[in-house]
């Protein structure tokens, strides 16, 4: 792993409880469970060598049950708690280096954190809270309030400044807690389980009020939680712990198609398929692929060694331009002619976009007799899916490969 591609890049990170953590780092059998450091040595392994990097403007979720070490590691990560080794890089530089005024600075303008707790003061209003930590960077009050009024606005709490945080609910405190993180205009956001104390209701409410932050915002984002499906809603990438370990690093995607083992595997029996896989994570090679400036004997020919029904014809740009059918191209082959088979591309076809959600394939495949091309943005062939695929990924993670 290189860290020039990451924005945040952790690099075999530790943390060990107890009177001699470096001792026991040093002496520590690489088998050892946790259970039995603790029952040998009295001392706890709560980040066991965790490496991992975070691009910048992704959501990297971290996910794991109750003592997985996942809030542990977010603490080391901003050095809420001193790690017993290993490094952070942000941007080239190695925070575990930095002094007690460099940190602090680094807190103060470029990393917000949202813990679980809303932590607001009581005695002060909205406003107060949302621009705390433009207070402490010293801005005068007017700049504050009116930065603090913007957050407040983008999280849905206009015109709430001027009450007190017990007048409002779980949910629109938790508000006041991301629009305090907001209004330093971070580049790299924290949060430890921010949601999990909330209502299932109001739960669903923050993570979709959080997905159409990052839309706008495109910042950059660590987030811890115990709920598998939080993790695969929001996550561009997610780590999976257990017992101070990540177990299986992925896309969402990757994670439930390919569960490294059982213990991942529990968790993804209860993902609804058919809203987080795409047709770009089940999609197949398409068998044949040709030149719009093909024969019809040459393209005839591919067609049959690989007993395809269809044809999938590109300009010279490599941009998806239709496709054959066997028929007509057998036809246009057994006149011997020597022209291409542009004219006989059928420019009219259905496509999607690898972002397609399963949900929205299935009645498109279930309609079509042929395979549905996948194009990029730019309209490049990336393969294909048909009924048959859109069956098994919707039936079973190892068919679906």
């Amino acid at each position: 792993m290189t860290t020039t591609e990451f924005q945040i890049s952790c690099r075999n990170i530790w943390k060990i409880f107890g009177p001699h953590p470096e001792r026991i780092k040093q002496s520590l059998a690489p088998n050892l469970s946790r259970a039995e450091v603790l029952e040998q040595t009295g001392h706890v392994v709560a980040v066991k060598n965790v490496t991992f990097g975070v691009k910048k403007g992704e959501t990297f979720v971290v996910m794991g049950l109750s003592g997985s070490g996942k809030s542990t590691l977010v603490r080391c990560i901003s050095r809420l708690i001193e790690p017993t080794a290993g490094q952070v890089i942000i941007e080239g530089e190695d925070m575990m280096a930095m002094d007690e005024r460099q940190l602090r600075e680094l807190r103060r303008r470029k990393i917000s954190m949202v813990f679980q707790h809303f932590g607001l003061f009581p005695h002060r209003q909205i406003i107060d809270n949302a621009a705390y930590g433009l207070e402490i960077q010293g801005i005068d009050k007017v700049a504050r309030h009116a930065r603090a009024r913007e957050v407040l606005e983008m999280v849905g709490l206009g015109g709430w400044e001027n009450h007190y945080p017990s007048e409002l609910s779980g949910g629109m405190q938790q508000r006041v807690g991301i629009a305090r993180a907001l209004a330093v205009d971070p580049e790299i956001l924290l949060f430890d389980e921010p949601f999990s104390a909330l209502d299932p209701l109001i739960r669903r409410e923050m993570q979709n009020e959080l997905i159409n932050l990052q839309e706008m915002m495109q910042k950059t984002i660590i987030f811890i939680t115990h709920d598998f499906l939080e993790a695969v809603k929001l996550g561009d990438d997610i780590a999976i712990m257990k017992d101070g370990e990540i177990v299986q690093l992925g896309t969402p995607e990757q994670v439930i198609i390919n569960p490294a083992n059982n213990y991942v595997e529990e968790f993804t029996k209860d993902v609804p398929r058919t809203r987080v896989l795409t047709a770009g994570s089940i999609m197949r090679e398409c068998e044949v692929v040709v030149s719009e400036n093909e024969t019809p004997e040459n393209c005839h020919s591919l067609m049959q060694s690989q007993d395809s029904p269809v044809a999938f014809v590109c300009d010279e740009g490599g941009k998806f331009s239709g496709l054959c059918f066997l028929e007509q191209v057998e036809e246009a082959a057994s006149t011997n002619s020597s022209s291409s088979i542009k004219s006989l591309i059928d420019n009219q076809c259905a496509t999607v976009s690898s972002q397609t959600m399963l949900a929205d394939l299935i009645p498109l495949t279930a309609a079509a007799e042929i395979p549905v091309p996948v194009v990029s943005k730019s309209n490049r062939l990336l393969g294909a899916i048909d009924r048959a695929t859109v069956i098994l990924a919707f039936g079973g993670v190892e068919a679906a490969n």
